[in-house]
């Protein structure tokens, strides 16, 4: 007999990743920041400021000791949808004169040629003196505390989920949960956390709290599954999959609930998923469509090694001419 694979565990029939759903915290926006800040000589101390400060303080509060205005729950960012991001621009290429090698050797490894080369030495500008720290003044002070009053508290949403589809019926998901105030949270879903993992990066809940995921998920057909098993003589225990009614999104607690506050990001995560579902669902769709069609591609485009040149120079201190030439 076979018991169902562990959170993250792979195996065939079982499919498992670390979701794309992590972002580092960040104000909203999925890949620009926009500060309400001058650009002063304070700009640097102020965003490490404000970025510590808002992580840190007490949930329920801010700066000036006022609650944040309940709020619907909302997805901070862009739907992932399977669209390519733009091309990055071509590296810089740093060519260096023969007169500059002092010796080359070439190792085979892999179906490509290392270049390994010493040259001479290249004049490298002295690292920068640490910039003074700036002075807590009352403007300061002030505008930390605008800051923090407009940007609620930020924090990360640790989960592990595993989808189990079976062929007559909807997918459930077995989500493992571990808040930050510490302990485990298990529970099924009657959501699909596949359309979370890659459709949600992060999210505001119903008071305004900031959540950053960051999942490890994958998915297990269970009648595939118990076909590939009982080819070999073995059998497939499914788990017992509580029944959700039809509806809106919920969740059952497996063993002792815990608070109900401990419990407001992801009763919160649900609410999206009822509210955005169709758009998860087509971002899905579109995220899965470009990865059959970049793996089709990679199969029928395998990619080919490269040649590598490897430079290296031995320096004794630090060039002090800015400008790079050698001495």
């Amino acid at each position: 007999m076979s018991k169902p694979p562990a959170f993250g565990e792979g195996a065939k029939g079982h499919r498992g990743r670390l979701g794309s759903a992590f972002l580092a915290p960040r104000p909203p926006g999925r890949t620009h920041t926009s500060l309400p800040v001058r650009t002063t000589s304070r700009i640097i101390p102020l965003l490490l400021a404000a970025a510590t400060f808002s992580v840190s303080q007490e949930q329920s509060g801010t700066l000036s000791g006022q609650t944040t205005e309940p709020s619907a729950a909302r997805i901070l960012h862009p739907i992932p949808d399977g669209t390519p991001p733009p091309a990055a621009p071509p590296k810089p290429e740093y060519p260096i004169a023969s007169r500059e090698i002092l010796s080359t050797k070439t190792h085979q490894q892999g179906g490509r040629d290392i270049t390994i080369r010493r040259i001479k030495p290249i004049a490298l500008p002295p690292p920068p003196a640490p910039a003074e720290p700036a002075a807590l003044t009352e403007e300061f002070t002030q505008r930390l505390a605008e800051y923090r009053e407009a940007h609620p508290r930020s924090g990360m949403l640790f989960l592990g989920a595993t989808v189990y589809r079976p062929k007559d019926g909807p997918p459930r998901s077995l989500v493992r949960y571990w808040p930050e105030f510490g302990g485990e949270i298990t529970f099924w879903s009657s959501a699909d956390f596949a359309l979370i993992a890659g459709g949600i990066q992060s999210f505001a809940d119903n008071e305004g709290r900031e959540h950053h995921i960051f999942m490890s998920w994958g998915t297990v057909d269970i009648d595939r599954m118990t076909e590939l098993l009982a080819a070999n003589g073995r059998t497939y225990l499914a788990p017992e999959i509580p029944h959700f009614p039809e509806g809106k999104a919920t969740y059952q607690i497996i063993g002792q609930s815990p608070p109900a506050e401990h419990l407001a990001a992801i009763q919160a995560l649900h609410d999206i998923y009822d509210k955005d579902h169709t758009k998860l669902l087509t971002a899905y769709q579109g995220r899965e469509q470009a990865r059959i069609e970049r793996e089709a591609y990679l199969k029928a485009n395998p990619p080919q090694p490269q040649n590598i040149t490897l430079n290296y120079w031995r320096s004794t201190k630090p060039a002090a001419d800015r400008k790079g030439a050698s001495k």
